[in-house]
């Protein structure tokens, strides 16, 4: 079963579980090392930001998995191409491109123009045109072949990163990624008893299988347990309570790992990406990069004949096919081959891109300490604090705050690190008790107020109920008329009450959503656009189940009533206003699961607590299954176990469907097989025109809803906390959106 980490990494979903946050005690005033000091010990240009605690230390532009370790990459590193407020791509970027938003006219800059055309024969071209003046932070300058070798560090057959351009049509990277495997790879699929040594010794295999055991295995467990404690499941030392959390209760981590094993069957590479808390089992080898290396297997490309290097300071990449989402794959950092590289190793003629292929351990060794292009540099990180430098060489000019400091900071240290001065900026999880203690610090209810500014964004995702098509049904089929009106039956009830527990849980800092997308998406319909409707707002008819005037009880008993109608057309008996038999294959009672803490602290719960009362009225049960543990939550629904279920989806900058909700789509929990769906979804993956993939996107979304499958609740509200006494808040970007945020302009910060 899958972790909740492993979700993360691969952004695809999360689940919302917002505790109160508790003031605690500061640690003193350390962040402020290495700035200038003024008099009486005070710091001065410096500002002090609040990070997560998932810092891996992992900066390397290749290699940061953890959206804590991306954010000192993206402020270090310069990349290809930049996205504007609504995370639409900047091809312009050298002059800049002007566009509007909420009325605004902003102008987006980046390093580089381009150029995509579309071929009648299918291929598309990307061309690249690099300004001429750019340098890394050491002085060197930038040219095409520092992008050049970035790239194939991502495209290598061994490279085990988080960015997934491989998966892209590039041509000619099939033949340069096949015949060749990485050894540990091989090693795993060989075996413990393997025999045939045509591509490693003995003494290598025996030496892999002890590391592997010996070492990597109960660290990899270990990371797993240190999670758990950290995430509150557990108290600090009780390994059987955190192993039993994460579903394998053992007393010491090398026992941990062995029940894995068994579980797995031996599958190691299975185990790995599905159990990992953050790093991969095979990353915890005391000689990963020995085993990291690549095998040659059988015939493979010298190199990939879809990048062509046509200038210094220019590149062709040329794909097979049009993919609408490929764009933002150049959505990635410019790395200095003088710095990851080997210069002497590079001969683009030659086939020769700065490294062996097939083995990137001269890149690895500077995973650590990250050298770029960026608005500032890397100087340490030290003591759970990163301290940055503006960076003298950045395009855009010195940044106006010379020292930008991160501090790996609790939820329940944020609000008070605010008001202490430990911090200058914090991203606490928003909700009601947080606005009151905002309220408090301010002296009043203002979020701007003289201690505290408060910056609110839409959420990069939603909150939902999915209901398993497989799972709840009439007759074993989850297409038919009568299993999609079952599932509305359900989802009409629910989604009256979905107003009243939204505001209880996080009164004005989160909006109800009526379609299963982000509000912060482009593809998101608007109120004003045609055919907006308020989610499972009509009858089994089609005819509308409210009026404007209706008060709430008022709306509750339509919501009942036109369940009654799903229901019965559903094969469900119903006599004198309530449910008295369920049709073949279909159920008088189903369960919904929630990750309340087992103890209702959901933003959901009280909508299903509600719905579940108006249930019980019409003779159905609805069983609200509170879950301590979040990943027992997620392995429900991802082992296809439960009936409803309660996450949220966190959005990409591309609203493609397919992972979700196609046939194939490898995160379709709904149980979705609908031929018209696949082909809408497809058909929006091959053209790059927005207004028409927008059209293909509500139609989709139309058949979604048709399903059953999933309830939209709510968008929720981000906050980023500034202090009004440290920082000059009209200098913070205006306008903020998840893909905007005062770190994209964090060179224009200033520090008072």
């Amino acid at each position: 079963m899958k972790k909740w980490k492993r979700l993360l990494a691969v952004a695809i979903a999360l689940a919302m579980c917002c505790g109160m946050l508790a003031a605690c005690g500061g640690k003193g005033n350390d962040d402020k090392k290495g700035s200038d000091e003024a008099e009486g010990g005070e710091a001065k240009d410096t500002i002090v930001a609040s990070i997560g605690d998932g810092l891996e230390g992992k900066f390397s532009p290749f290699f940061a998995a953890s959206g804590d370790d991306m954010d000192i990459v993206d402020l270090t590193s310069l990349y290809m191409m930049y996205v504007d407020r609504v995370s639409n791509p900047v091809l312009n970027g050298i002059e800049g491109e002007t566009r509007s938003y909420n009325g605004t006219d902003y102008t987006y800059t980046g390093p580089a123009d381009i150029t995509v055309t579309e071929n009648e024969d299918g291929t598309v071209y990307y061309d690249f045109k690099m300004r001429e003046d750019l340098k890394f932070s050491d002085g060197t300058p930038i040219d095409i072949d520092d992008y050049i070798f970035s790239l194939y560090v991502f495209l290598d057959p061994t490279y085990d990163g988080s960015t997934t351009m491989y998966s892209t049509p590039i041509q000619g990277m099939e033949a340069y990624r096949s015949g060749m495997e990485t050894l540990y790879k091989l090693l795993v699929a060989a075996g413990r008893d393997n025999t045939d040594f045509t591509y490693w010794d003995e003494e290598t295999q025996k030496a892999f299988w002890e590391d592997l055991d010996t070492v990597a295995g109960p660290a990899f467990a270990q990371s797993i347990i240190d999670y758990c404690i950290s995430a509150g499941y557990a108290e600090e030392g009780d390994i059987k309570a955190a192993s039993g959390a994460w579903g394998y209760e053992a007393e010491s981590a090398e026992e941990m790992y062995q029940l894995m094993c068994e579980t797995y069957e031996g599958d190691l590479l299975a185990m790995s990406d599905a159990e990992a808390a953050s790093s991969s089992l095979f990353s915890y080898m005391k000689d990963y990069d020995k085993y990291a290396i690549g095998v040659q297997t059988g015939d493979s490309a010298a190199n990939i004949s879809g990048i062509q290097r046509t200038g210094d300071y220019s590149l062709r990449i040329v794909a097979d096919s049009l993919d609408a989402t490929m764009i933002y794959q150049f959505n990635t950092p410019i790395a200095p081959l003088h710095y990851y590289g080997d210069e002497e190793q590079y001969d683009y003629d030659n086939n020769k891109f700065g490294f062996p292929k097939g083995d990137l351990s001269i890149i690895r060794e500077k995973t650590t300490t990250p050298l770029g292009a960026g608005p500032y540099t890397f100087k340490e990180y030290s003591n759970r604090v990163v301290y940055l430098e503006a960076n003298p060489e950045y395009y855009k000019g010195l940044a106006k705050t010379k020292h930008l400091n991160f501090r790996e900071t609790s939820e329940a240290d944020m609000i008070n690190g605010m008001e202490t001065g430990i911090l200058d900026i914090a991203s606490p999880s928003y909700s009601s008790e947080v606005t009151k203690q905002i309220a408090e610090i301010n002296g009043s209810d203002d979020m701007d107020g003289s201690v505290i500014t408060t910056k609110l964004i839409d959420y990069r995702g939603y909150g939902y109920i999915g209901i398993a098509s497989g799972n709840v049904n009439v007759g074993g089929e989850p297409n038919s008329d009568a299993s999609r009106n079952l599932r509305k039956a359900i989802a009409t009830v629910i989604s009256a009450y979905r107003d009243e527990g939204i505001d209880s849980y996080y009164g004005e800092t989160a909006d109800v959503i009526n379609y299963p997308i982000s509000n912060t998406s482009w593809a998101a319909p608007q109120v004003t656009d045609d055919g907006y409707a308020v989610a499972y707002s009509v009858d089994v008819d089609g005819n509308p189940i409210y009026t404007s005037d209706m008060k709430a009880e008022d709306k509750y008993a339509a919501a009942k009533q036109a369940a009654l109608g799903f229901f019965e057309a559903a094969g469900y008996t119903v006599a004198d206003g309530k449910l008295t038999a369920a049709p073949e294959g279909a159920k008088l009672e189903y369960t919904v699961n929630i990750g309340g803490g087992g103890q209702g602290d959901h933003p959901t719960f009280l909508i299903l607590k509600n719905a579940a009362d108006a249930f019980a009225e019409i003779g159905f049960t609805l069983t609200v299954n509170d879950m301590a543990s979040q990943d027992e939550l997620f392995a429900s629904y991802q082992s296809f176990e439960a009936e409803l279920w309660c996450a949220a989806w966190q959005a990409s900058a591309d609203p493609d469907m397919y992972q979700l909700y196609h046939s194939a789509g490898s995160t379709n929990y709904y149980q979705i097989d609908d031929a018209d769906l696949d082909d809408l979804i497809m058909k929006a993956r091959q053209s790059t025109d927005q207004s028409y993939r927008k059209g293909l996107y509500m139609a989709a979304m139309e058949i979604i809803m048709d399903w059953g499958v999933e309830i939209p609740v709510y968008q929720r509200s981000e906050a980023y906390i500034v202090s009004t006494e440290r920082v000059d808040i009209s200098s913070l970007p205006t306008d903020m959106t998840p893909y905007w945020s005062w770190k994209s302009e964090a060179e224009n910060l200033v520090a008072k």
